[in-house]
């Protein structure tokens, strides 16, 4: 529980997870859509992993990130609490925006299979 609540006090991981709330993303689409550096998004991912809420899995050299079912399943109350304060970030609108303008201009090199 206390790697969930630190994993979860950092503006930068909410706005993370505000965007995989939607859809499993790559690394990259992560970076753009946030204007994060790769070491950047690389630290906050990593420990949105290490505490159980975001699973991953890599396509040739790319690491896409997704919730965890099992952290989903496991803490159902939680997670209804969060996607309704998620949607509250005021950064909530402009990432979504840049993250549909990623997807639609194709800024992601990696070719995203059906998992």
């Amino acid at each position: 529980m206390v790697e969930i609540f630190k994993a979860l006090s950092e503006e930068s991981r909410l706005r993370i997870l505000s965007l995989i709330s939607e859809d499993e993303l790559c690394v990259c689409e992560i970076e753009s859509s946030l204007r994060m550096t790769q070491s950047n998004a690389s630290r906050h991912l990593s420990v949105l992993k290490r505490s159980g809420i975001l699973d991953s899995y890599k396509n040739a050299q790319w690491t896409y990130y997704r919730l965890n079912k099992d952290f989903i399943q496991e803490n159902k109350e939680l997670w209804e609490y969060l996607r309704q304060k998620l949607i509250k970030l005021p950064t909530f609108s402009s990432d979504h925006e840049a993250y549909q303008k990623c997807k639609a201009q194709g800024l992601c090199n990696c070719n995203k299979q059906p998992h």
